[in-house]
């Protein structure tokens, strides 16, 4: 009886899904059902529109943003729902905790060109949950805070999703979801690639992590999954819920939202709450503080906003209410390592910065030319000499900031304090913070 299916639509609907259309072949053993499938099969062609004949409904547009490196836009550059639909589903990973955009659960589909989320028993992506590999520009694997068992949220942010936005500057949303220390679920995982997935599905972070990188090198992206290292930062305040664990985050209000701060390798983010928001490193321009008080601190990231290296526009952004015990740690191990309390640091930061997109500019030229065509006697060209001076300077800054720190000396600190008057002399400094700690009534 399977023969009076209507083919051409069940193809044309559950093209990306053939497990499904088995599935109906086989289950189609009378005419009412035969019927039935037909009916389900010309509803759903009808909301998903005909798309090899032109349909006249309106195709929903999915908000990836084409490349901003200076090339012209290419047509492929804007997606449908539709367009990615049609993609084939590498692997599905089912019942997955989404907070952002949506606080839901979703099945995350990797493609060879997206990843995207769609309703359980739904086959295209939902509205605004499509994101392409090529445009992704950060992710993170952070512990979820104050949970009493251990949970991780991965973060993906494309391009225009993780900065204050200027007027009229198209954004998007990042991802974030949650996984548990358990493994995947049993039958939670499908697709093609599903058997090649059993063999790191120990976890959910070994899966997550083997799949994103692989789509994002298939993809010519070059961005890796970036984790919190306690033994480079972690919170001095003990975590209650799990004390022998160190936090590496840091409880701060933006406005009059309570978040987390993270200082991670290549910035710092605050999260969970929406917006999220990163500040790459090579983009602060310096950090100082404010309101110093017995228990509490403030922290004021000044950060580069113009789009090229020559321009200087900042803004100033506050983060409050950080505990006065994390004082030490965030100055010394982030701020003072890093040269990020001195705004002529800033020169070089944005020189880098500078370095990797002219070398992001220059992708598809001739190699061992620069940008006049000329190499060195080493077969260095100019972009490469500068990057290896600016890495240099920054290394022997580092490696001088370590010779001059005493681990003995608690609360001594190279940072700046605007709440404080000015002085010349950096331990005198760091020695009226170690007094706040010490003799906190007499504040």
């Amino acid at each position: 009886m399977a023969s009076g299916l209507d083919t051409a639509k069940l193809d044309a609907v559950f093209k990306s899904r053939p497990d499904i259309l088995n599935d109906i072949h086989k289950a189609a053993g009378t005419p009412s059902q035969v019927q039935l499938f037909n009916k389900i099969a010309n509803f759903v062609y009808e909301q998903i529109g005909d798309q090899q004949s032109g349909s006249s409904l309106k195709r929903r547009r999915v908000d990836i943003e084409p490349s901003q490196n200076g090339n012209t836009p290419v047509a492929e550059a804007t997606a449908t729902i539709e367009d990615v639909a049609s993609e084939n589903i590498l692997l599905e990973i089912k019942d997955i905790s989404v907070s952002i955009p949506q606080r839901k659960k979703f099945e995350l589909c990797f493609t060879p060109k997206h990843l995207f989320a769609r309703t359980p028993n739904t086959t295209g992506p939902a509205p605004n949950m499509v994101w392409a590999w090529k445009d992704i520009e950060y992710a993170f694997y952070l512990p979820v805070p104050e949970k009493a068992q251990i949970q991780h949220n991965y973060i993906i942010f494309p391009r225009h999703s993780y900065s204050p936005s200027k007027p009229g500057t198209p954004t998007v949303d990042p991802l974030v979801f949650t996984v548990s220390a358990s493994a995947p679920k049993p039958g939670s995982i499908g697709g093609p690639n599903a058997s090649a997935a059993s063999a790191v599905s120990d976890s959910y972070s070994t899966l997550f992590h083997w799949a994103i990188s692989k789509c994002l090198q298939a993809a010519g992206n070059s961005v890796r999954i970036v984790a919190a290292d306690p033994a480079k930062f972690h919170s001095k305040v003990r975590q209650p819920h799990r004390p022998k664990d160190p936090a590496v985050h840091v409880s701060a209000f933006r406005g009059s939202k309570d978040g987390y701060l993270f200082f991670l390798e290549n910035g710092i983010l605050w999260g969970f709450k929406k917006p999220l928001l990163f500040i790459p490193r090579d983009k602060i321009a310096a950090i100082s503080y404010t309101s110093v008080l017995q228990r509490t601190f403030n922290m004021v990231v000044e950060v580069f906003t113009g789009e090229s290296s020559d321009d200087e526009a900042t803004e100033e952004i506050e983060f409050a209410m950080l505990d006065q015990e994390d004082y030490g740690g965030i100055n010394e191990s982030c701020v003072a390592r890093h040269g990020l309390q001195d705004r002529s640091m800033a020169d070089q930061r944005k020189a880098k910065r500078q370095l990797a997109e002219n070398a992001k500019g220059k992708k598809g030229a001739e190699e061992g030319e620069d940008a006049n065509g000329h190499t060195d006697e080493n077969g260095l060209t100019e972009l490469e000499k500068a990057q290896m001076e600016v890495e240099q300077q920054m290394q022997d800054d580092e490696d001088e900031d370590e010779e001059d720190y005493d681990p003995g000396s608690e609360g001594e600190s190279e940072g700046s304090g605007t709440s404080s008057e000015d002085d010349d002399d950096d331990d005198a400094q760091g020695d009226e913070m170690e007094e706040d700690d010490d003799d906190g009534e007499e504040d």
